[in-house]
């Protein structure tokens, strides 16, 4: 520590964190090298660590590398129009040997869906998100079309919904996204949003069930069911039976299912232990409202779990994640009660951006 002292190399929190005067720099092969513009020299080594180290994966979307008249390498942000000689990758480097696993968690409350998708091209692949016109749906679906994905945002209402693909347009011309009409509290238009996209006859390597209804005062759809459980079960499972073959066909593929960890504070079996399917659509006397929401979300962990044990022998892998304590989003909009609940939490809460549904399973997806 003495000469690390002395050498003035001590002063910061991490180990990875350069000293005063050092800058950290890339070769257009992606190696990274450091300058010490104290002593006007470079070296591969981190003047800390020692490591030699080297960025990951291809350059973000709307990124390109270029040289300028002396040879240095500087990058260019075609969606900001910005120039910077940093590499945009610096973020994500390993190292050149690596000894041994790092205990580090890779992601936080504060990662981005971009960043969770940084170097990752989904080129080719077709992606659907359900209620993908406003909250953590569209985020999703804007990182993955910022990455190549060709997008179908799946929602009830066609002039959000269209108005979502413009926002992401706008951002990257060149995205693929489009806008389907999918009401998940009608059967049939499940079913017609099914046939419409198979008719499209493309393969289908990621589906996002993310539509949720939270709050509602108690009502039937057309089809007889309380609305909360389907719209955030029984809809979803639907569509994934209807879709199921098409995702098989384009395996690797993968379904994520967006549940809660409020599907831990309720039970849908009787007193003896047996399913209650009363329990699922109740009536307006039984009816409460976040109980209603915990079940569907309990259903959906369930829904997730045997879709997984029996799709993934041939390909098709699904995950249920859980977007964190009190996401501030739309859900709430349905009573003013929590309106004002989710406003006042919402200082604590993860931002949109700070999305948090891609980290469980993009990192290690095999697309």
């Amino acid at each position: 520590m003495a000469a690390l002292r002395y050498a003035g190399l001590d002063d910061t929190d991490s180990e990875d964190e350069l000293p005063p005067g050092w800058e950290e720099r890339t070769t257009k092969d992606g190696w990274v090298y450091y300058a010490n513009h104290t002593e006007e020299k470079t070296q591969w080594e981190h003047p800390k660590t020692g490591k030699r180290k080297r960025v990951a994966g291809d350059l973000p979307y709307g990124w390109e590398q270029e040289t300028d008249g002396n040879g240095q390498v500087f990058f260019v942000d075609h969606i900001n129009k910005r120039t910077t000689y940093l590499d945009p990758r610096l973020a994500f480097t390993v190292d050149d040997n690596p000894t041994k696993p790092t205990t580090r968690q890779r992601y936080d409350g504060n990662t981005t869906a971009m960043e969770i998708l940084q170097g990752r091209d989904f080129t080719g692949k077709v992606v659907i998100v359900t209620g993908a016109n406003s909250g953590i749906g569209f985020e999703t679906a804007k990182s993955f079309a910022l990455h190549g994905a060709h997008v179908i945002l799946a929602c009830r209402n066609m002039a959000r919904a269209s108005e979502a693909v413009s926002r992401i347009l706008e951002e990257w011309h060149k995205a693929k996204v489009e806008a389907m009409t999918l009401d998940l509290a009608l059967l049939r238009s499940v079913q017609h949003f099914a046939e419409a996209f198979k008719a499209k006859n493309v393969p289908l390597h990621v589906l996002v069930c993310n539509a949720a209804a939270f709050a509602l005062p108690w009502s039937l759809t057309k089809d007889g069911l309380e609305t909360t459980f389907q719209v955030n079960h029984l809809g979803h499972f639907y569509l994934a039976q209807l879709l199921q073959d098409v995702l098989c066909r384009s395996a690797p593929a993968r379904v994520v299912v967006v549940s809660s960890e409020s599907h831990r504070f309720t039970d849908i079996n009787d007193s003896s232990g047996k399913l209650d399917f009363g329990r699922l659509s109740p009536s307006k006397n039984e009816y409460w409202a976040m109980l209603a929401y915990n079940r569907s979300k309990l259903c959906n962990i369930l829904f997730s779990n045997e879709l997984h044990r029996r799709l993934s022998p041939r390909g098709v892998t699904s995950n249920a994640v859980h977007p964190g304590n009190m996401m501030y989003s739309s859900l709430h909009r349905n009573w003013w009660v929590y309106t004002l609940l989710f406003t006042l939490a919402r200082p604590f809460t993860k931002s949109m951006v700070s999305e948090w549904l891609l980290a469980p399973w993009a990192s290690s997806m095999c697309l």
